[in-house]
C-alpha cells in the first residue's frame, strides 16, 4: 500500500507545475535592448507574411490584381496598408484632373474632359474670364454708334417700303377723290367733298346713291391697300431676320478675339480646342439672346445673368490634383452606392426637378483614379447595388455614373448620363476571414479580380525586432497623449498583458489597439496622481477598473454559490461528482466560472447519454465530446465483451446554450467514478478535451478558467489541497495573474498539466489508473480494472449471462 502512495505522489509532482511557469518573462537582455532602440514610431510589429503579400499585390499591375486584406479588426491592417502605400504613392505620377463640361448637342449627356494634373483650375479661371469679358463686352458693343446706324438702317429700309406703298394708295385714292387716313397704326379712307375729308355725321346727309358709290370706291381702295400691304410680313421677316445676323454678327465679332486668345493658351490639347469650337455658336446665342437690351430702360440684374452663364459654361471639376502630389489613397468608410460612384444632384425650380452637368458629385472611385482605394469588405457587400457595380466597374476599366435604382423602375426623373471616365485603380479589401472564404465558394468573379491574399496572423512571435517595434510603438504613443516617458516595469507590464491577450507565452497579441486601450486607461490614473511617467501602478489601476467595471456578472456568479444557490464544492471526495471549468463572455469581457459535472451509471442498454443534448441546451461541438466518451470506453474496456451500459452525463445548474469540448475530461471522470464508484477529490478543479485513444488535447480560456476556480477558492479559502488541471499542451498558453502565482509559490494552490486520462485519473482519484498487461489484464485494485469489472458485469446483467 505505501509503494502505491509513493507512486501516485511521484505523478502527482511530476504533473505539477512550478509557479515560474505559470506566466511569460522577457528576456532581460532582449528587453533592454528594445528599451534603448530607436525604432520608427510608425513601425508595424510583425506581420512578415503580411508584409510580403502586400509589396507583391501592390507591385503587379496587371487587371485583376486587387488585395483582400484579411484579419481582425485592430491587429494594423490599415496602418500596414497605409504606410506601404504611402511609400510608393509619392514615388508614382500624379493623375490627370478631371471635369465635366455642359455637352451642346444634348445636354443630357455632359462630356468628360482629361487635363493634366493641377491644370483644370487654369481652365477654369480662363472660362471665367472669358466670362467676365464678356460682361463687360456686351451690351456695351450693342450701344455702338456703328451698329446703331446699321440697326437703324434696317428699320428704315422697313419703314420706306411700308411708307411707299401707303404712298401709292394714297395717290390713287386722291385720284378718286377720297382721303387716306392714318391714325393710332389703322388706316382708313373718308370722301374728299368740297376739298375736304368729311367725318360720318356729314356723309350721312348725302344721298343714298353718292354714299352708295363711295362705299364701293372706298371698297375697292381697300382691296388696293391690301394688295400693296401683302408683302408685308415678308418684309417684317426680312427686317427681323437681318436683324438677327447683324446681332450674331457683332456678337461674334466681339467674341472672336476673346476665343482666340483662349485658343491659342490652349493650343496644345485638342479637347479643349474641340470644345471651344463647340462652345462658339452657344456662346453667340446666348449673348444675342441675354446680354442684348431689348431698349434703354431694360436694366436687368447682371448677377442673374452671369450665373446663367456659369451654369451654362463654366467647367465642373470633379477631380483636382496638386503638382506632384503622386498617386491619391482614398479610404471610405461608408461605402454606400453614392459614395464610391458619385451622385447627380438635383434643384427644384418653380415646382420643376432640375438638374445639369454642374450637379454632379464625384465619388471615391473618381478621387482614386489613378492610385488606391481602401473598402471595409463587410460594410461594402451589405450595400445594395455596390458589389455587382464595383465588379462592373473594375473588369472593363470604365467609371460609369448611373442610378441603379432606375434598372428596377424607382426614379422617374429625367436624369444625365454622364459620359464614361477610364478607370485604373488598386482596390484594397479589408474584411473579415468569414467574408473571404464565402467570397471564394460564391462568385467567381471575385477570385479573377480580387487575386491577391493578404492574411494578417493574429499571434506575434516575441523576437527582438516585434520586441523593438512594441516599444516603440508603446513610446510613441505616450508622448502622443501627452506624457513624457513610461518606466521599465510599466512596459514589462504592457508586454505581460499583451502576452495574456494572445494567450502565449511566447508570443504577442497583434491587436495592438488593445494595449493603445490600457494605455490610455492608465493614463487617467497618472493624471490623478499628477505625474508625467506612466508606471506600472497605473497600469494596474486601469486593469483593475476595468475588471470592476465589467465584473458584476462574474462577481454575481461567485456570491450565488457562496450563498449556496449553485451547488460547487472545493474540498472532500464524492462519487460521480466533477468540477469542471467553463468561460462565459459578456460583452468584450470573457471570465472562467466553475461548473458541477455529474454522472450516474446502471444496468441497461441506452449507452451514455447527454442530457444537454437531449433538451437541446447541447450544440453540436459539445456533443461530439459526449459521444467519444462512448468510443473511449469501447476501446479501453470492451474488447473481449460488448459495450453494454446505461450513463446520464449532466452540467448542473446550466439552464442556456452550452459548446465545446473543454468538459469532455471532466465528463469522462464523473463516468468513470459512477461507474467504479470511486470517489474523485472536489478540491480539483479538471478541464480538457479528449479523444477516442484518451489522449488530453488543448483547449481554449485556460487562463480565465484558472483564475475563475482561484477566485472561489480564494474566497472559501486557500488550504493547499485546491487546484487546476489543465491539458499539458495548454503549458504554454499560461499567463496568470500573480496572486495565483504567488499562492502556488506558497503552496496554497496547485496547477496541474495532464497528456492523459490515466494522468487525470491518478489525480483526482489517488489511484493508480492501470496499465494493460501482456495478457491483457489491468492490475488488480487499479481504477481500469475496476471500471472493465463493471461494465463486465452490467454486460452480463443485460445481455442474460453468468456473473463470474
Amino acid at each position: 500500500m505505501a509503494a502505491k502512495l509513493t507512486s501516485v505522489q511521484n505523478i502527482t509532482h511530476n504533473l505539477s507545475i512550478a509557479a515560474a511557469d505559470l506566466s511569460a518573462g522577457v528576456d532581460n537582455d532582449m528587453f533592454n535592448k528594445a528599451m534603448q532602440s530607436q525604432a520608427g514610431e510608425m513601425a508595424l510589429i510583425g506581420q512578415n507574411r503580411a508584409k510580403e503579400a502586400l509589396s507583391f499585390g501592390l507591385g503587379v499591375n496587371s487587371t485583376g490584381y486587387n488585395l483582400y486584406v484579411m484579419g481582425e479588426q485592430a491587429t494594423g491592417r490599415y496602418t500596414l496598408v497605409h504606410n506601404f502605400i504611402n511609400q510608393r504613392a509619392h514615388q508614382q505620377p500624379t493623375p490627370n484632373d478631371w471635369c465635366y463640361l455642359n455637352n451642346f448637342d444634348d445636354q443630357r449627356q455632359p462630356i468628360a474632359l482629361q487635363l493634366p494634373s493641377s491644370q483644370s483650375k487654369g481652365f477654369v479661371e480662363d472660362i471665367e474670364s472669358l466670362l467676365d469679358e464678356l460682361m463687360d463686352t456686351f451690351p456695351a458693343v450693342f450701344e455702338n454708334p456703328s451698329y446703331q446706324r446699321r440697326k437703324a438702317a434696317i428699320t428704315r429700309a422697313n419703314e420706306q417700303r411700308y411708307d411707299k406703298a401707303i404712298d401709292e394708295v394714297e395717290k390713287v385714292a386722291l385720284s378718286k377723290g377720297v382721303a387716306l387716313i392714318e391714325s393710332d397704326g389703322s388706316i382708313s379712307f373718308l370722301p374728299i367733298i368740297d376739298g375736304k375729308p368729311i367725318t360720318d355725321a356729314d356723309f350721312a346727309q348725302h344721298g343714298d346713291d353718292e354714299r352708295q358709290l363711295y362705299y364701293e370706291l372706298i371698297d375697292e381702295l381697300e382691296a388696293c391697300l391690301s394688295e400693296a400691304l401683302i408683302e408685308v410680313p415678308l418684309w417684317q421677316r426680312k427686317s427681323a431676320e437681318q436683324l438677327r445676323k447683324l446681332k450674331r454678327e457683332t456678337a461674334e465679332q466681339g467674341i472672336r478675339p476673346l476665343l482666340k486668345e483662349l485658343e491659342h493658351k490652349h493650343a496644345a490639347d485638342i479637347a479643349i480646342l474641340k470644345h471651344l469650337k463647340q462652345l462658339k455658336p452657344h456662346l453667340i446665342d446666348t449673348v444675342t439672346e441675354l446680354l442684348v437690351p431689348e431698349s434703354k430702360e431694360d436694366k436687368s440684374d447682371n448677377f442673374d445673368k452671369r450665373a446663367i452663364l456659369v451654369d451654362t459654361y463654366v467647367p465642373n471639376v470633379l477631380i483636382r490634383h496638386a503638382i506632384d502630389a503622386g498617386a491619391p489613397i482614398i479610404y471610405e468608410a461608408n461605402p454606400t452606392h453614392q459614395n464610391l460612384f458619385g451622385k447627380i444632384e438635383y434643384t427644384s425650380v418653380q415646382g420643376s426637378v432640375y438638374t445639369n452637368y454642374r450637379m454632379i458629385t464625384p465619388g471615391a472611385l473618381h478621387k482614386a483614379n489613378g492610385g488606391y482605394l481602401l473598402l471595409d469588405a463587410d460594410k461594402l457587400v451589405e450595400q445594395p447595388y455596390v458589389w455587382e457595380s464595383l465588379k462592373l466597374a473594375l473588369k472593363f476599366g470604365q467609371l460609369k455614373m448611373e442610378l441603379p435604382q432606375q434598372d428596377v423602375g424607382m426614379v422617374n426623373s429625367i436624369t444625365q448620363t454622364p459620359q464614361v471616365i477610364p478607370l485604373k485603380v488598386k482596390v484594397i479589401l479589408l474584411g473579415s476571414r468569414e467574408l473571404y472564404y464565402a467570397l471564394q465558394d460564391y462568385d467567381d468573379e471575385f477570385k479573377e479580380l480580387f487575386r491577391v491574399l493578404v492574411d494578417f496572423d493574429h499571434e506575434i512571435p516575441l523576437n527582438q525586432q516585434n520586441l523593438n517595434d512594441f516599444v516603440a510603438r508603446v513610446k510613441a504613443h505616450v508622448q502622443h497623449i501627452g506624457l513624457q516617458s513610461i518606466d521599465a516595469d510599466a512596459m514589462r507590464r504592457l508586454l505581460e498583458h499583451s502576452l495574456r491577450l494572445a494567450e502565449h507565452q511566447s508570443k504577442l497579441s497583434a491587436k495592438f489597439a488593445d494595449v493603445i486601450e490600457l494605455i490610455n486607461e492608465a493614463h487617467y490614473f497618472c493624471l490623478q496622481q499628477i505625474q508625467t511617467e506612466l508606471q506600472a501602478i497605473h497600469i494596474e489601476a486601469a486593469l483593475a477598473a476595468k475588471k470592476n467595471r465589467t465584473g458584476r456578472v462574474s462577481e454575481s456568479l461567485l456570491e450565488d454559490i457562496k450563498e449556496g444557490h449553485v451547488l460547487i464544492n472545493t474540498d472532500g471526495q464524492a462519487v460521480g461528482k466533477v468540477n469542471g471549468l467553463t468561460v462565459l463572455e459578456v460583452g468584450d469581457t470573457a471570465f472562467g466560472t466553475p461548473a458541477r459535472i455529474t454522472s450516474t451509471v446502471y444496468a441497461g442498454s441506452s449507452g451514455v447519454v447527454d442530457i444537454e443534448r437531449e433538451v437541446e441546451l447541447g450544440q453540436s461541438i459539445h456533443s461530439k465530446g459526449v459521444m467519444l466518451l462512448t468510443g473511449f470506453l469501447g476501446h479501453k474496456y470492451a474488447q473481449f465483451f460488448p459495450l453494454t451500459l446505461s450513463a446520464n452525463i449532466a452540467l448542473e445548474q446550466s439552464y442556456g446554450y452550452i459548446d465545446g469540448d473543454s468538459a469532455s475530461l471532466g465528463e469522462l471522470v464523473a463516468l468513470i467514478s459512477a461507474l467504479t464508484e470511486l470517489p474523485v477529490d472536489q478540491g480539483l478543479a479538471v478541464t480538457g478535451s479528449i479523444n477516442q485513444y484518451g489522449e488530453v488535447q488543448a483547449i481554449g480560456g485556460v487562463n480565465e478558467k484558472i483564475e475563475g476556480y482561484f477566485s472561489l477558492c480564494l474566497q472559501r479559502g486557500l488550504n493547499g489541497n485546491q487546484g487546476v488541471i489543465i491539458p499539458k499542451s495548454n503549458a504554454l498558453n499560461l499567463v496568470l495573474d500573480n496572486e495565483i502565482i504567488e499562492a502556488v509559490k506558497r503552496g496554497l494552490f496547485r496547477v496541474y498539466a495532464v497528456s492523459s486520462v490515466d494522468e487525470t485519473l491518478c489525480l483526482l482519484m489517488k489511484k493508480e489508473a492501470g496499465e494493460l498487461s501482456v495478457k491483457g489484464r489491468y492490475p488488480k485494485n487499479s481504477i481500469h480494472y475496476q471500471a472493465v469489472n463493471r461494465l463486465y458485469n452490467i454486460a452480463n446483467i443485460v445481455n442474460g449471462g453468468q456473473d463470474e
